[in-house]
């Protein structure tokens, strides 16, 4: 049960003394509040927006909605405040009606079937081959992640795509520089680091012989060309690349359907290109050819340079057709860092004027930069957080505190993972994904406050209470005794969560769940150490209050699923 939908189909009951209010209960429950203060109701509705419509003063309606609504078993009571209708929850059938919906949901209780026959294509880490993962693609992989798993909750069918960045002459200049001073043996030992070292190199021997410069371009003309040998060097370079990121990608848990990046698209161009030529969109400026967008507040949308290079729109435009001829997707979300907002603005603008309905759907998820303990990361000052090390880190420390706090645990290694890799995705999706994050280790690890440590001690609480109680045997509830304050907060934040789960879907905003289970958890610790959960000489009450613990149990793991984080059931 969403109880805000239950008391928005009670209203919408006591809505047919008002005929000419047309109401639904989805719309009721958009106008449902919740009080800042207890004391005015777990719910409440202003009924100033019905005053035009019902030609009455929102007291008045208020008033009457409280006298229609007197005698509903799920109010305990019905206050009419000013122009608010504050409706109070019959605590014990709330608790039932609650931990009923949420225990037998099995699992999937937030989840829904609104994406049932509609596919999303999500676009997004992206990473650069020969080029070693850092941190900085940290935020775009586990959003993009996040969202796959949110949209799969919600009944879509979703097409996770790498666009990998594989296409340009930074990939002449690395054949040239593999094939004068690199071996292969060298490279598959040493994997993506090997080609970075001869990239480097590259430029170290170019300054001195600039002709190495043209070599490297003309390698890329050969790729560009087909050549046998360029290909098979090009494709090796994306397979040691990929492995190496795959190890990555398998530690976070994140997955793909797609690896179709920029290369795959350089003889998908043309036809784009056609296009915009054909229909008179693109026109030549100082040689180049453009877009011009300046009606549209934009600056011009470069296409084709004036040697007749393509640039990343005309790959974007490519992967924009390619995508909806191949999964006729209902949403394309690109999860990219907000520098490319411009980008994003003329991609869509362009597809527009080009009448490719399918841009409506098109969606430019951004997201803010990181830095790391308080520093900027620069690739050309070499200050480069790679991520394998980083993850690396997070479980080396969290198994020292394991090891401190809970030496006698078992699967420490395998705990260590969970927290330590937890504790770095959680750290990235808890804020509002357009604030910039500063990853520092004090925070990132610490098993108070918002953290996914905390989370998951929590879940791990939840998991041992449950095992404790395993020799009490099957016994009936009585919900009657999770009527307390502590209780309640418990419950309303399970009722909540699938809305927050179709929100944070709405606005691809996973920190709302985030944010959702740390409040959840915070509810449930509270009430742990306020009552005591198991009492041989209250049974039934215990069976209520295992019941409480076993929802939340289930939610906070739903809950961080849904983030990408594991829920350990030991810690």
């Amino acid at each position: 049960m969403d109880m805000k939908l239950a008391v928005a189909a009670e209203i919408a009951g006591a809505m047919q003394s008002f005929p000419e209010c047309t109401l639904n209960k989805e719309e009721i429950a958009g106008m449902l509040e919740v009080p800042p203060d207890k004391k005015l109701g777990d719910y409440a509705m202003p009924c100033f927006r019905l005053a035009r419509v019902l030609r009455k003063a929102p007291p008045l309606i208020a008033g009457q909605l409280s006298e229609a609504l007197e005698g509903s078993a799920l109010f305990s009571r019905v206050e009419a405040v000013g122009g608010y209708l504050n409706v109070f929850l019959s605590r014990k059938e709330m608790a039932e009606e609650i931990l009923s919906a949420v225990l037998s949901a099995n699992g999937h209780w937030g989840g829904s079937d609104l994406g049932a026959g509609k596919t999303v294509c999500i676009d997004y880490s992206s990473i650069n081959i020969a080029k070693r993962f850092h941190i900085g693609h940290l935020s775009t992989t586990m959003i993009g992640n996040s969202l796959k798993r949110i949209y799969d909750f919600n009944g879509y069918t979703t097409v996770g795509i790498n666009h990998l960045g594989d296409w340009g002459t930074q990939f002449g200049k690395m054949i040239c520089a593999y094939k004068k001073w690199g071996d292969r043996a060298t490279v598959e030992a040493s994997g993506v680091q090997g080609m970075v070292d001869l990239y480097v190199r590259f430029h170290k021997e170019a300054e001195k012989d600039p002709t190495l410069e043209d070599e490297g371009r003309a390698w890329f003309k050969k790729i560009e060309d087909g050549d046998p040998e360029a290909m098979e060097i090009f494709t090796w370079f994306k397979e040691v690349t990929l492995r190496d990121a795959k190890r990555v990608y398998d530690v976070l848990g994140v997955s793909f359907d797609s690896y179709a990046g920029e290369s795959f698209y350089s003889d998908k161009m043309g036809p784009v290109i056609d296009s915009l030529r054909a229909s008179g969109l693109m026109v030549e400026s100082q040689g180049a050819q453009v877009v011009d967008l300046e009606a549209y507040g934009m600056p011009p949308a470069l296409i084709m340079r004036s040697d007749g290079a393509t640039l990343y729109i005309t790959r974007d435009l490519a992967a924009a057709f390619y995508r909806y001829n191949t999964y006729h997707f209902d949403k394309c979300l690109y999860v990219v860092a907000y520098q490319q907002n411009l980008h994003f603005a003329q991609l869509f603008k362009v597809l527009e004027l080009m009448g490719a309905d399918f841009y409506k759907g098109m969606e430019h998820v951004a997201f803010g930069m990181v830095s790391y303990e308080g520093r900027a990361l620069s690739t050309r000052e070499g200050y480069v957080v790679y991520l394998d090390e980083l993850l690396d880190k997070a479980v080396e420390k969290a198994r020292e505190i394991i090891e401190e706090k809970s030496p006698n645990l078992e699967n420490k290694d395998e705990v260590a993972k969970q927290v330590g890799i937890g504790a770095v995705v959680y750290f990235d999706l808890h804020n509002d994904r357009m604030k910039d994050i500063d990853f520092r280790w004090e925070r990132v690890l610490n098993f108070d406050g918002e953290t996914g440590p905390y989370v998951q001690y929590t879940h791990a609480r939840c998991c041992s209470v449950l095992r404790k109680a395993e020799s009490l045997g099957k016994m009936e509830p009585d919900y009657s005794q999770v009527t307390d304050d502590e209780a309640q907060d418990v419950l309303m934040s399970l009722s909540r969560f699938p809305e927050t789960v179709r929100k944070a879907m709405d606005g691809n905003e996973p920190s709302m769940i985030t944010r959702h289970v740390t409040q959840l958890a915070q509810a449930y610790n509270k009430y742990y150490f306020e009552h005591r959960i198991m009492d041989e000489h209250d049974l039934a009450g215990t069976a209520a209050r295992l019941n409480l613990t076993r929802a939340v149990k289930e939610v906070i793991a739903t809950g961080l699923y849904l983030i990408g984080v594991e829920a350990p059931e030991r810690m």
